[in-house]
Order: C-alpha cells, then structure tokens, then sequence
C-alpha cells in the first residue's frame, strides 16, 4: 500500500544552557519515537539550547555549543533511516534566527528559521533574534567546519522551503506563526505540504490551554492536512510553566496528545496518518482547490526516503479523540507544583520551609508543595526512575522510595507558624492541623522577644518608643510597628531555612516559599522584604479568587478538612493589637477595596490597557446599577494612587510561577515604571470633567439594597457587598480569604512615602487604609472619608 505514515511529537523538559541534558532528553525521545515505530520525530522550540537562554543568545558559546550537541545527534546510531528535526539557535550572516534544522543519515536537508516572532505576555524573542522575511527563498548557509567535515556538505540550504519525501511533503511553522494573524500553514497547505509541523515553547496561564488545542485543530481543519505540534512542559529557568499538551491533528479532528502536567522529563506522542485521507479531504473542498492551483510554489528540498511502508494495509490509522481540560483548580494544584519540582531538584537544595500563618495564601503554598509530593509518589510507582533518582539525591537518601505523600511531605516541608502577642489562637490552630492533615514537618516560634529586641536599639538612640494607634500612636508608629514584625519575620525564616535540615542531621538547606498573591503585589499590599520575600513563590501569580476556589477543591481531593474553616475565616495580617483577644483588623478594610474589585482593575490596567480614566469609562459602566459616577470616579483614583505609592515593590517581588494574564510581574511581564507621580493630576482630572458630565444624566437605580453613600465607599462590608453584585465571583459576605501574616497594612508604603504624610497630620486624615478600626460604627467596620486622600502630600507639596 505505502501509503500510512507514522509520526512522533515530543514533550520535553529541557533546561536553558544544560546542552548535556538537553542532548541526553532529545536522544531519549529518538529512540522512543523510533522503538514506536515512527518514521519521523519533531520537537520542541530551541530545544537543544533550551528556551529561556535569553540574553545568552548573544554570546557566540551558545551557537558553538548547540552545533557541538546537533553533531553528536546526527552521528549517532539511534538516528539511522529516520527523518528527524531539532530545534537551535543559528547564526547566518551574522544576524542569529530561531532555528529548525532537518536531517536525514547525517545529512542536514534544510535550516528553516522563525518568520514570526513572539513579542507580547512573557515573550521578548527581537531582543535576541530576528524574523525571517524572504518568503518561498533560501540561500546558501556554510556549514561550521566540524559539522562539514562529518556530513561532508559545505553548504546547505537556509530559508522559507519544505521537503520533500518519496511519499508526502513536509512545511515548518514555528510557535508564533500559528497565532499569527496571516499563519504560514495556509500557504503551505495550497502549495501541495501534506504535514504542517510547529515546534513550540508556549507556558501556562491559567484557563489558557483551550486556545492551543483549538488552533491547532482549526488549523488542520480549514487547510487539510495534519499537524504536529510539539511543546516544552516544566520550568526552565525563568517564572513561565512551559505548558505541554503536545498534540497531532488530522483534518479538524485531535488524533494523539501529550499531557499538560507531569513530572516525565521525556513524553513521545504518536500518531498514525493515512495520506489518502489528507487528499480525499483536501479535494472535496472546490474552492480550496482553485486558490490552490494558483497558489506559489514553495521550493522543495528532495530527501530520498519513504516514510511509509508497503506492507501497512494492517496498520490502523488513529482515530480522533475527546479532548477533556483541566479546571482552573486542577491546574493550579498541578502547574506551580510541578514547577517547584523541576526548580527544587534542579537548585540543588534539600526541600522547602515555609512561614505558615493559617491563612488562604500561606494554606495554598503549603498544598500546592503537598500536591507536588503526591504527583512525585503517584511518578514513582508508575515507574519513572527520573523521578526515583532526583528524590534521592535532594533527600541525601539512596535506599528510599517514597510511597505516602504525607510521609514524604514531612521530609520536604518545614512549616512554621511565627506566632506575635498580636496572634489569634485560631489561625495558631488553623496552622498545626493544616500542617498534621499535609504532613508537613511543623514548628511555632514567637517572635516577640526579636520585635522587643529592635525597638529597644531604636528606644536607645532617639529615647521614644513607637505606639499603635489603638494606644494613641500616630499613622506612621502604627505601619512601622506593624512592618517591624513583618520584617522580622524574614529574617527568622531565613536562618531556620538554613539550618533546619543541620537540625534533623541531614545536609543541605531548605528554600523559603514566599505566599503574597497577585491581587495584593498589584495593590502593593504587602511589606517591602517581609516574608513575602523568599527564594521563590508558588501563588505569586494567582488570584486570591481562584486560590480560595483551589482550597476548596483540594478540601475533598487530597482529605484536608481544616481547609474549610481557613476559606470561611476574615482575611487579616494580624499586625495590630487584639482587642479583648478579637480580630479588628482586617484585609480588604485595610485596603480599602475587595479582592474582587481589584482583580477587575487588574484585568482593565493590564490586559485591556486601560489607563485611569479609561478604566473609570469602562467601570461606569459594569457598575452603573450600584455606584454613581462620582462614587467609581473614587474607586478608580484609589485605586490608581495605592498602585502608583507601592509599584516600588514589585522591584524586589519574589520570582512566581506566571499563572495569570493580569500579573504585576515587575520589568519581566509587566513593563511599566516604578516611580510615580502619585496625584495622577491631569489623569484625574480628565475623570473628574466627565464625571460633572455625567452628575445631570446620571439615575441612581433602585436596587435591592441601600447604595452606599460617598462617605462609606471604603467601608469594607458595603464594598464586600456591592463587590458580589459587580462580578461572578462567588464572594458571599466578608467572612473569607484569610491572608497571611505576610502584609504590612495599610499603605504599605516605603519610609520615604510614609514621610509624604505631615508630621502634623490628625489621627483622621492619615492615609486611607491605615486608619483600620478608627470611627467604629455598630458593624464593627471602620467609616472612612474618601477625603483623607487628599490630605497626603508627595515630595513636592503636592497633595497626593
């Protein structure tokens, strides 16, 4: 017959500049391809160098080196009568371009680089290389003369072609070319290129992974034809999750994919294709064929080889397959925690502490790392001997082999709860059962003595000591007394981090895991070098929404009932004194919006671009039948002042697995200055014209419950209310997200912003925010003047 083809994608976990593992992974997912019986195998984008080389693609060593790794490939046996494809940086002409190179018997047939680059979310690929813009062209490229002398070729070709078998026709489109508005696919496909094949380094964010399976799908699905898409999975060195989900389309139809999440460093993807249908399905569409038959020819490179075999009549084509996607709460137990596996085994250190308040965040760090033991337990007992060998190695233990997930959590978590004369004795149990339910190692401290300890030097030198303002201190006495215990907390974290494995007489040290989600590095609502300062994050890059929804989930999957009361429990810092040994103080209070609103500025700053007065016409709008346009004004400038007072922080923000599409990732994801004029004055100005613009036409609506009035607009209950009815987020009253002991309060704001208040200021104009249990209405919530805000001044005088 010859006339069904078999064919390999790979799901790689390479590691930027570790050409000795990225060869030994490629090697490995050859022979696999080949002892499955393919006759061709692709990959994953520069998988040889690996993905996030970055400014490495300027140095010549990684062009030397990836050619040194190329050779070795090409010369070994596992690769003889196999059509095979990898993906490396090359420079020709000296400009460097993101590159595929095919060869066949140790022969390269055709270098094909990236047309399109990648230049959005994470992605900076014109820093480093160029596109390709000679269309249907290719020229000469001059082998390096130890690659010349193995292959004997002195040049071969480079450019825009495809190849040609004996028996079907093969084009490259690299990652971005498949998202690009005028994909390659569709000329190929007319030009007669039966397997369209995309080599990928495409990273997680959450309710993302659809997107891929649907181009690729679609792609196959208008031109005809088969697609190959290989993708990178796993960290490689920087904060993105390369997603996996390496995946085989055939005429609209998924045929084979790869999974998503899995701590397997090799996974090979196969599928089996019947040519005939490619054509059968291509010529039934009439008036595909008649641009097709005017279509550009593409230069074609001759390889003289059958990917087929005659005697394949018994050979069963694949068959289309339902696709079924992870939830939002599935991928956050299963993404972060597989990148905290590949950067603990490959930091070389022996496991993770962590400072556990017995909150949401600090909660989800914790299961996150429990669920990367249960994934690392279920690897083990599936046999993956990787897996077997790097548990090992960061245990110092070479007989063991971990069997229960709790077991083994007790001997790579350390979780400690900081406790302060300012804890409440339920979050100090909500933190011992959490620990006993996950398995983790637990310890308490106090930090009391330490806090005592600095203001007595700062007692010595100026002869004053600092009060709270519920003891009759002023704002600033208030935030630094609270930051002083937040601060110490990092360095308490770090030391035991550091000799708590010398403790339980092993070697090595521990990472510290920070817990500060998106929504509060956003709104700056966290101490500046507090314990959200650690080595890395697992939830940095998650929504205080999304982590409440994954505790509840990992409540009945992984058994951990005390998760139900941490969700239900007021999100506080725990900074403040106790009154009557009662919480006053609380998050959204202090911070004078809810999590839901801010995770609604968040998606408007970021992904819709939206400056402050665009994001006050946008939210006009959502919100009109609870807020007048005078109260959102209110709320946008608010918000765009807290953003703009802490945006310092996000300097020093700890690296965290990049989850969500609206992260405040500093100078990596989110471009933007860290030095504001904090008044927005012209900006404000624009909103304040249109809101007396909009004060004569405006008609309160007559919902259900009393609007709240101008004065209570910070008041956390109303705006916890009226948070409920802006969004479809299931924020029932304020009895939720417990936070961690990680923030500072308030403001948050560096010693240099906290001098813009005068020293004069009266206990009720201080910064919003910081005013916390002041004024006390019956409810128990602070009522707290918009105004305020204009009492801070910057630097310059200025009111804020």
């Amino acid at each position: 017959m010859g006339r069904k083809i078999t064919v390999a994608v790979s799901t790689l976990n390479q590691w930027a500049l570790d050409f000795e593992g990225n060869l030994a992974r490629i090697l490995q997912s050859i022979m696999e391809a080949k002892d499955m019986g393919a006759s061709y195998r692709t990959g994953p984008e520069l998988e040889v160098s690996g993905y996030s080389c970055e400014d490495h693609f300027r140095e010549p060593d990684t062009y030397l080196h990836s050619w040194e790794v190329l050779l070795e490939i090409m010369m070994s046996p596992i690769c003889e009568h196999m059509l095979i494809d990898v993906g490396m940086p090359v420079m020709h002409r000296n400009v460097a371009y993101n590159c595929r190179v095919a060869f066949f018997n140790r022969k390269i047939l055709l270098i094909r680089p990236k047309m399109s680059n990648c230049d959005d979310g994470n992605y900076r690929e014109t820093r480093w290389f160029t596109p390709w813009t000679k269309a249907l062209q290719t020229e000469d490229f001059y082998l390096p003369r130890m690659i010349s002398q193995h292959t004997g070729q002195d040049t071969v070709p480079f450019g825009d072609a495809v190849i040609a078998t004996r028996d079907t026709c093969i084009g490259y489109e690299i990652c971005e070319e498949l998202w690009n508005v005028k994909s390659k696919h569709i000329d190929m496909s007319l030009s007669g290129v039966e397997i369209i094949v995309n080599s990928s380094g495409s990273y997680m964010e959450l309710r993302k992974a659809h997107i891929t399976t649907d181009l690729i799908r679609n792609a196959s699905f208008k031109a005809g034809g088969a697609y190959l898409f290989s993708n990178l999975r796993g960290c490689d060195g920087q904060r993105v999750f390369f997603n996996g989900c390496s995946a085989i389309a055939l005429n609209g139809e998924i045929i084979g994919r790869g999974k998503q999440f899995s701590l397997q460093d090799v996974e090979v993807t196969l599928a089996t294709i019947d040519l005939e249908e490619i054509r059968a399905y291509r010529v039934a569409q009439r008036s595909r064929c008649s641009m097709a038959a005017s279509a550009p020819t593409y230069p074609r490179i001759n390889c003289d080889f059958e990917m087929s075999t005659h005697c394949d009549i018994f050979k069963t084509a694949s068959t289309p397959m339902q696709w079924i996607y992870h939830t939002p709460e599935e991928e956050i137990a299963m993404g972060p925690a597989c990148w905290l596996w590949d950067y603990l085994r490959r930091s070389g250190q022996g496991g993770f502490f962590l400072p556990l308040s017995g909150g949401v965040d600090s909660s989800s760090s914790a299961t996150i790392v429990h669920s990367m033991c249960r994934m690392i337990v279920s690897a083990v007992q599936s046999g993956d001997p990787q897996v077997l060998h790097d548990i090992r190695k960061i245990l110092a233990d070479h007989e063991y082999t971990p069997d229960n997930p709790a077991a083994l959590c007790n001997r790579l978590l350390v979780t400690c709860f900081m406790g302060s004369v300012n804890s409440s004795k339920e979050t100090r149990r909500r933190a011992s059962q959490l620990a006993s339910q996950l398995g983790s190692y637990h310890i308490e401290i106090s930090i009391d003595t330490a806090v005592n300890a600095l203001l007595g030097i700062f007692n010595a030198v100026t002869g004053l000591t600092p009060r709270f303002r519920t003891q009759g201190g002023c704002a600033r006495q208030n935030l630094a007394l609270q930051n002083i215990q937040s601060r110490i907390r990092m360095v308490l974290a770090y030391i035991f981090a550091q000799l708590m494995l010398w403790v339980r007489n092993r070697p090595g040290g521990l990472l510290v895991l920070g817990s500060a989600n998106v929504d509060e590095s956003l709104r700056g609502y966290l101490t500046k070098y507090d314990c959200s300062s650690a080595d890395v994050n697992p939830i940095g890059g998650i929504s205080k929404t999304d982590l409440r929804r994954f505790l509840c989930y990992a409540k009945d999957k992984y058994n951990l009932p005390i998760l139900e009361s941490i969700i239900e429990a007021p999100p506080t810092a725990e900074l403040e004194p106790l009154q009557d040994g009662q919480l006053m103080q609380t998050d959204e209070q202090d911070m004078g919006m809810t999590y839901a609103e801010l995770s609604e500025y968040g998606r408007l700053r970021k992904q819709s671009c939206c400056g402050p007065y665009s994001m006050f016409c946008r939210l006009v709008a959502t919100w009109k039948g609870d807020l007048s346009p005078k109260e959102v004004a209110d709320k946008v400038k608010h918000f765009f002042r807290c953003y703009a007072i802490n945006r310092h922080k996000m300097t020093v923000l700890t690296p965290s697995v990049h989850a969500e599409s609206y992260s405040p990732d500093d100078n990596r994801f989110d471009h933007r200055p860290f030095l504001y004029r904090a008044n927005w004055s012209w900006q404000f100005k624009a909103i304040d014209d249109e809101v007396d613009k909009l004060q004569p036409i405006y008609t309160p609506s007559t919902s259900a419950h009393a609007r709240p009035s101008t004065d209570d607009l910070l008041s956390s209950q109303e705006s916890t209310h009226r948070s409920s009815s802006h969004h479809h987020h299931h924020h029932h009253h304020h009895q939720h997200q417990q936070s961690d002991s990680k923030h500072s309060s308030p403001l948050s704001t560096s010693s240099v912003d906290v001098a813009t208040a005068s020293t004069a200021t009266p206990l009720g104009t201080a910064p919003s925010g910081s005013l916390g249990a002041l004024g006390k209405k019956s409810s128990g919530y602070a009522k707290v003047h918009v105004n305020v805000l204009g009492k801070i001044k910057d630097r310059t005088g200025i009111p804020v």
